[in-house]
């Protein structure tokens, strides 16, 4: 593990899955970086690894969605993190799940949140690629939940 590597393991980050469908099928993938990045209008950026199938499909189709996970779905996290490209809706299987009315994507249920969007800028950022997007819809806020985080390698409850 590189020094750097090894100092933003130390940053705790919000774990969200998210998901696209396309004319073949439904993908998803879990990110930790998901920030919020306006208020007016509401925009929120993904940041993706430039050579993932993931971001393949997100260069060419812009509604998406991303469901912030809460502390008991770390084996949600686990299955939208394995290698490979298996399809979502297998993923999902045996998981509360919907569609999305604005972006047709899969939005995994009883997470803290779930937001739908629309890319509206791309940037290339070393090997990652940003993804810009305007939100859409707000499926859902249950904050009565605590939310998954990832830190030092792990996936870890968020105290109260």
């Amino acid at each position: 593990m590189s020094e750097f590597t090894e100092a933003m393991a130390q940053l705790a980050a919000g774990v969200a899955v998210v998901t696209v469908r396309d004319d073949r099928d439904d993908l998803g993938a879990t990110v930790s970086a998901l920030m919020s990045v306006s208020l007016e209008p509401p925009l929120v950026l993904v940041s993706l690894r430039s050579d993932g199938y993931l971001c393949e499909v997100l260069l060419r189709q812009d509604r998406w969605s991303a469901s912030l996970l809460s502390a008991g779905q770390a084996a949600i996290a686990s299955r939208f993190a394995a290698a490979g490209r298996p399809s979502a809706r297998h993923l999902v299987a045996g998981i509360a799940h919907h569609r999305g009315a604005h972006s047709d994507a899969i939005v995994v249920e009883n997470g803290v949140a779930a937001l739908e969007a629309e890319t509206t800028q791309v940037v290339p950022a070393g090997d990652h690629t940003l993804f810009v997007a305007r939100v859409l819809a707000v499926p859902y806020v249950t904050s009565s939940l605590q939310p998954l985080v990832r830190l030092r390698g792990r996936y870890r409850p968020m105290g109260s």
